[in-house]
C-alpha cells in the first residue's frame, strides 16, 4: 500500500498541474472565439462565462486521458533516472506492483472519464445547443459595425451595415433578410437607429420591404415606409436541429443511424483509451539511471497524436458508412491495446529467444 500511494502520489503532482495546463489553454483558445462573437453582438457577454465552462467540460474526456498518459511518462521516467526504480526492484518491488499502482489510478479516471463521456458531454451539448439558440433571438444590435456580414446559425438572419460610426449612432444603407417559416423578408433602408431600452428593435428610415411567399399562389408584396419599426432578431419559430452529441446515451442506443452508432462507440471507447493510455506510459517511461527523463517524451507524443488521429478518422468513416458498427473505431483502441501488450511482452520474448538461440 505505502509504494502504491507513492507511485499514485507521484502520478498526481504532474497529472494536477498538466490536466490544469491544458483546461487553461483550451479555455482561452475557447474565450477568443465567445469573446469576439459577443463584442460584436453575436453573443450575450452575460453568457460568455458560461459557455466556456461548458465547452471546458466537453473537453475533459479528451485532456483526462492525455495528461495522465504524460503524467505516467514524466513522473516514472524521473524515477528510473534518479535511480529510485532501481532501489524498488532490489527490495523485491516487481514490475507487477508498479503497473497494478498505474492501473488503480487509471480505472478511478476511466470511471470518471465514463460519467463525463456519457453523461456530462451530451448534457454540455444541449445546454450549448440552448445558449446558441438564444444568442439567435438575443442579438445586440448596437454593438454591431459597418462592413461585416452578421449571419443567423441557420441562415435564417442576414443583417449588413455600409456605414456606421460607432456604438449607438445611426447605421446607413442597411440590408436585412429573416428566413420566416412561411415567407422570407427583405428590408432595405437608407438610416437604422437602434431604439433605446426596447431590446433589439430598430426605427428604419425609408425603408422598402419585400415578402417573398413561400405558397406560388400567394403574391409577393412589396411595402415603402417612411418610418418603421423592426426587430432584426432571428425568428423563434425554427426547429431545433438534431445533433446526436447533444442525444443521451440511452437513445443513442436505440438508433440504427450511422451518425448515432459512431457517437456512441466514440462514447464507450474514452474511458478504455484512458486505461490503456495510462498503462502504456510505464514502458514508454523505462530508462537507464542518470539517463535524461524526458529522452522519450517526444516519442510519447507522436504515439498519441496518431492514436488521437486513427479515433477520429475512424469515428468519421463510420459516420459517413465507410465503416461497418462493426469494427466500427474498435479497431484504433485494439491497435493501441496491442501496442501496450508488444512494449510489456516484447522484450521478455526477445530475451527468451535469444537465449533458446543460445
Amino acid at each position: 500500500m505505502i509504494i502504491n500511494r507513492y507511485l499514485i502520489g507521484e502520478i498526481s503532482k504532474p497529472l494536477a498541474v498538466i490536466l490544469g495546463i491544458l483546461i487553461a489553454l483550451f479555455g482561452s483558445y475557447s474565450a477568443a472565439g465567445f469573446l469576439s462573437d459577443a463584442v460584436n453582438g453575436l453573443v450575450p457577454i452575460d453568457t460568455v462565462a458560461e459557455m466556456i465552462a461548458l465547452k471546458a467540460l466537453i473537453s475533459l474526456e479528451v485532456l483526462i486521458p492525455i495528461s495522465l498518459y504524460i503524467s505516467v511518462v514524466l513522473a516514472f521516467g524521473r524515477l528510473y533516472g534518479d535511480s529510485e526504480f532501481t532501489a524498488m526492484f532490489a527490495l523485491h518491488v516487481t514490475p507487477a506492483r508498479v503497473m497494478r499502482a498505474v492501473l488503480i489510478l487509471s480505472g478511478a479516471l476511466a470511471l470518471v472519464v465514463a460519467a463525463l463521456s456519457l453523461i456530462a458531454r451530451p448534457w454540455a451539448y444541449e445546454k450549448l445547443h440552448e445558449l446558441s439558440k438564444l444568442a439567435e433571438r438575443t442579438l445586440d444590435v448596437d454593438a454591431m459595425e459597418a462592413g461585416t456580414f452578421y449571419v443567423g446559425q441557420h441562415g435564417n438572419r442576414v443583417i449588413f451595415l455600409s456605414h456606421r460610426d460607432g456604438p449607438e449612432s445611426p447605421a446607413q444603407d442597411v440590408f436585412i433578410k429573416l428566413q420566416r417559416s412561411d415567407r422570407t423578408e427583405i428590408i432595405r433602408a437608407h438610416l437604422a437607429y437602434p431604439l433605446p431600452h426596447s431590446g433589439s428593435q430598430v426605427y428604419l428610415s425609408d425603408a422598402h420591404i419585400y415578402t417573398l411567399d413561400h405558397d406560388d399562389e400567394k403574391a409577393d408584396r412589396v411595402l415603402t415606409a417612411t418610418g418603421i419599426v423592426v426587430n432584426p432578431n432571428s425568428p423563434d419559430d425554427t426547429p431545433p436541429e438534431y445533433s446526436s452529441v447533444a442525444v443521451s446515451s440511452a437513445e443513442l442506443a436505440r438508433s440504427d443511424s450511422a451518425r448515432d452508432i459512431a457517437e456512441l462507440q466514440w462514447r464507450l471507447s474514452t474511458p478504455l483509451s484512458t486505461l490503456l493510455l495510462g498503462l502504456l506510459g510505464i514502458p514508454l517511461s523505462r530508462g537507464k539511471p542518470r539517463q535524461n527523463k524526458y529522452e522519450k517524451f517526444g516519442t510519447a507524443i507522436l504515439i498519441y497524436s496518431t492514436y488521437y488521429l486513427l479515433c477520429t478518422s475512424a469515428r468519421t468513416w463510420v459516420q459517413h458508412g465507410l465503416v461497418g458498427v462493426f469494427p466500427g473505431i474498435w479497431w484504433a483502441p485494439a491497435m493501441l491495446a496491442l501496442l501496450l501488450l508488444t512494449f510489456v511482452f516484447g522484450p521478455g520474448l526477445g530475451a527468451r529467444f535469444r537465449r533458446r538461440q543460445a
